[in-house]
């Protein structure tokens, strides 16, 4: 056992809208982490307060001990706001023990298996419009993959003319560029069953690299049902999902081509068994991170030593970072003191030397950023009922 004990565990909202945690222990020794869930920030700062309260004075290198205590110690456990407070705590974690012994965290998870992780951007907006243009500049700034949202919100039941608005958006990718890029479609839970029937037979012909998050959360055991069983487009999905339990009933339909596990949702080490459940159904991962640096970073240390991860999420000019809400404005970059590790080159970004999770924090900005809240959007159909957004 450590000598070290855990002294501070601080949280700090920073623009644009993301949830950084800072644990400090009796060694000075610094480690961060990122939560997500921004609309529920405050409640997601709470739990972080909740859990800090019961891991104080605790040894930090002892990371899964801990994990277990904070997600499994209370009666009351799961759920997206304590999976994320105890995620990103946990990461935290992971980074004071590799600034302890001077290695990466990838290192302590069996090493590297490649030089570099390809990466995919995003295009379109929440409602997709300007596609066409958005690609052409991600293609200029060296992706060869980009995703976009399928479609703007849907009803149960909706117009052909919604079906080929969707369609054509990106069939206008396909003429404009042909397939030079990668395109995946995200459905963002937004499509219901009987559409999304329609919806995945017209998209086959244009081939996008897969179809994300086709139904709701919670309806995951409902894919067999709507998938056909000659469907030629990979299913993509589990974003929303927090654990091995979820992804192993996910899996046992034998319907998800690609796992999306988020690493402010799971934990660090859990996305790494993530990776190696699929493995034992020939699934591959793409591990979701549409969030800030500390969430990429840990997400990437599992990318660097999983076989099965084919592709890596992140927000680099993402439009959530555009002054989201009025907030000020802010790239991934905007808090490290070396941008070098997390700065794209070809599509991909490199494997990571520096100990922890690779990235240093420039605290003095942290600091400086304003708080913010966020609240949730109010999307409606046409007769005034709540759209999935």
């Amino acid at each position: 056992m450590s000598r070290d004990r855990i002294v501070s565990i601080e949280t700090h909202l920073v623009a644009p809208r993301w949830i950084f945690v800072r644990l400090a222990t009796s060694e000075g020794l610094v480690g961060w982490g990122e939560a997500i869930v921004p609309k529920r920030a405050r409640a997601v700062r709470g739990a972080i307060e909740d859990l800090a309260g019961n891991i104080l004075g605790a040894d930090p290198d002892r990371i899964e001990d801990l994990t277990l205590r904070m997600r499994n110690g209370g009666f009351f456990r799961d759920g997206a706001i304590l999976a994320t407070a105890a995620a990103g705590i946990e990461q935290a974690l992971w980074d004071v023990k590799g600034r302890r012994y001077g290695l990466p965290v990838y290192e302590f998870l069996g090493g590297a298996v490649r030089d570099r992780t390809r990466i995919y951007a995003w295009v379109g907006g929440d409602r997709p419009e300007g596609v066409v243009e958005h690609v052409r500049q991600r293609i200029a700034q060296g992706f060869t993959m980009v995703k976009m949202n399928a479609a703007e919100e849907l009803d149960y039941l909706d117009s052909r003319a919604s079906v080929t608005k969707a369609v054509e958006r990106i069939a206008s990718i396909r003429d404009a560029v042909g397939y030079d890029i990668d395109v995946a479609l995200d459905c963002h839970g937004r499509v219901h069953r009987a559409m999304l029937k329609t919806l995945i037979r017209e998209l086959e012909p244009f081939h996008p690299i897969w179809i994300e998050e086709p139904l709701g959360p919670g309806l995951e055991d409902e894919l067999s049902h709507v998938i056909s069983p000659d469907c030629s487009i990979p299913i993509a999905t589990g974003e929303r999902l927090t654990s091995r339990t979820d992804f192993r009933k996910l899996l046992q339909h034998g319907v998800v081509d690609i796992i999306q596990p988020d690493v402010s949702l799971t934990g660090l080490f859990e996305l790494a068994k993530l990776g190696h459940l699929a493995q034992a159904y020939d699934v591959a991962m793409a591990p979701h991170c549409p969030n800030g640096p500390i969430s990429l970073a840990a997400s990437l240390q599992v990318g660097f030593a999983a076989n099965n991860v084919v592709v890596q999420e992140q927000s680099f000019g993402l439009h959530y970072n555009q002054g989201f809400e009025g907030l000020p404005a802010a790239e991934m970059f905007d808090y490290l003191v070396d941008s070098a590790p997390l700065t794209p080159t070809a599509g991909h970004l490199s494997v990571t030397s520096g100990p922890g999770l690779g990235i240093d924090i420039d605290e003095a900005k942290v600091t400086k950023s304003p708080d913010w809240t966020l609240h949730d959007p109010d999307w409606r159909h046409a007769d005034g009922r709540l759209a999935e957004w």
